[in-house]
């Protein structure tokens, strides 16, 4: 399937927690989805036609960044939009100095940062009832 005509650009933190909120944790509040340093990041979303499908969040600190909150809606998993925008954020660290890049993945996923190079660290975490692995990546 070839991969949708797609803007990214950088939005505002509140932009991205609609669909936070829907493909990560549905059935909690809308504030679990809240970052607490979400005004210290910076966040970016993609566009197909004006509709934002696919959200990240980027935090860079020194020699390391990190990103938070990737959600892609249902309906546009598996088309190609999430490995843009997490490439798009691969660049960005790198250009901001980032030397490691890294996240706390949800351990179903982990199969898909690997295709990226990142690796994990670390043993499984839990948040709630759902398994985690901290993966990272050399910029």
């Amino acid at each position: 399937m070839a991969v949708p005509e797609l803007e990214i650009r950088r939005i505002t933190p509140a932009q991205t927690y609609p669909l936070r909120h829907a493909v990560l944790w549905p059935d909690k509040p809308l504030d679990y989805v809240k970052v607490e340093n979400d005004a210290a990041g910076q966040h970016f979303g993609a566009f197909v036609q004006e509709e934002l499908v696919s959200v990240i969040s980027l935090f860079v600190t020194g020699p390391d960044a990190r990103f938070r909150k990737f959600a892609t809606a249902p309906e546009w998993q598996k088309q190609g939009i999430g490995s843009r925008l997490l490439q798009c954020i691969m660049e960005e660290a790198r250009q901001q100095g980032a030397q490691e890049l890294w996240c706390d993945a949800r351990q179903d996923a982990a199969a898909f940062y690997q295709r990226f190079g990142m690796v994990g660290q670390g043993p499984v975490f839990y948040k709630g009832d759902i398994p985690y692995l901290r993966m990272s990546l050399q910029l």
